[in-house]
């Protein structure tokens, strides 16, 4: 194959490498993201490169090229093993070259990161600044321990009100779950059903209606797109086209819709902690475990593979060897009493230094 040229790439046309990168993942039925995260870096290494074809590289080539993510960009040890995993596939999958040396190579070791997780009140005091849809979201990976494109993704036909239920479809690894329907968002997500129904009906009006539908669903059942069950519970508030196959439709609400809308919440209510849809999820597994639910039923409802990634919020919990009581709290005077009287006094005496040295000099 030849070397990727200049005005191929200036012009913004696909190579024809990329063209079948494209076609791999989606063979495979791989995440939209993690298509657009595995192209990335594939024309990352390619430009380092010197724009010249993965073929004609080799060890020296992908070692210097993670070398230089980690050294001179430093970036996350994530970061570097979506570039290595985007190189596996690469040679792998798509080119069908079996290279044992990037296989053995070997990967960042990734911190352990406790996740941030909010209190009780805390999650009331957040979701008390939040109305309308952004409070519904809120409410629901809260209340329902779903990913934030999970919820985007929530379709009309599978939230059961009946046994106040939800089934999330296609979750991460491509699984599908059950969750429950919390009785607070029930009154709530009709208002916002009746909404997305006169969206759809003005849509359908105007000659258009139809919604993306995964996999070949769309060929195998024309109409289904144009069904109600199948819209989007969050739709757009205005129609695109989709970029797959250039039709006019109505997509999801943008993820960062809600992000804009946590960010505001968490200044309003006065909570410094770092909040994203994300902390929603984590605080719904913790407040579960602190509930006395068991840790293979939380497991389930996020959707965990292995419980060991669930384990994790043990970590935060106040149970087993974490429930150690701190010696200062056993007994004995408390530093506290005798603390206040120097704190004051060392208030008043940089307020009056403050005063005298108003320069800072």
């Amino acid at each position: 194959m030849s070397d990727l040229t200049e005005p191929e790439i200036l012009r913004g046309e696909k190579p024809r490498l990329l063209q079948q990168v494209h076609a791999a993942i989606r063979r495979l039925h791989y995440s939209r993201r993690t298509e657009e995260a595995y192209v990335h870096w594939i024309k990352r290494f390619i430009f380092w490169s010197g724009k010249r074809h993965p073929a004609g590289l080799g060890e020296a080539e992908v070692s210097a090229f993670l070398s230089h993510l980690a050294v001179e960009l430093n970036v996350a040890a994530a970061t570097q093993n979506q570039a290595l995993a985007s190189l596996l596939f690469l040679y792998k999958q798509v080119m069908g070259i079996e290279l044992p040396w990037l296989d053995a190579m070997v990967r960042a070791k990734r911190p352990v990161r406790l996740p941030v997780v909010l209190s009780p009140g805390e999650v009331a005091a957040l979701l008390a600044q939040l109305d309308g849809v952004h409070g519904l979201m809120a409410g629901i990976l809260y209340g329902c321990g779903l990913r934030l494109m999970e919820c985007l993704r929530l379709r009309v036909k599978d939230v059961d009100f009946a046994y106040r239920q939800i089934l999330v479809r296609d979750g991460k690894g491509e699984k599908d779950r059950v969750t429950m329907l919390p009785e607070r968002l029930v009154q709530t997500l009709h208002t916002q059903l009746g909404a997305a129904k006169r969206l759809h009906a003005i849509d359908l009006r105007e000659g258009y209606g139809e919604v993306h539908l995964p996999y070949a669903l769309a060929r195998k059942y024309p109409r289904a797109g144009y069904e109600w069950g199948w819209q989007y519970v969050f739709p757009s508030k205005s129609r695109s086209v989709d970029p797959e196959d250039g039709v006019i439709r109505r997509h999801h609400l943008d993820e960062s819709v809600l992000a804009r809308a946590l960010k505001e919440a968490a200044r309003d209510a006065g909570i410094v902690k770092r909040i994203s849809a994300h902390v929603l999820r984590h605080s719904f597994a913790t407040h579960l475990l602190q509930n006395g639910y068991d840790i293979r039923t939380v497991q389930e409802l996020l959707g965990h593979a292995d419980v060991s990634t669930t384990m994790i919020y043990t970590h935060v919990l106040n149970k087993g060897g974490r429930g150690v009581r701190s010696p200062l709290d056993a007994g004995g005077p408390n530093p506290q009493d005798r603390a206040e009287q120097p704190l004051a006094r060392y208030i008043s005496a940089s307020g009056s230094r403050a005063q005298s040295n108003p320069a800072g000099r």
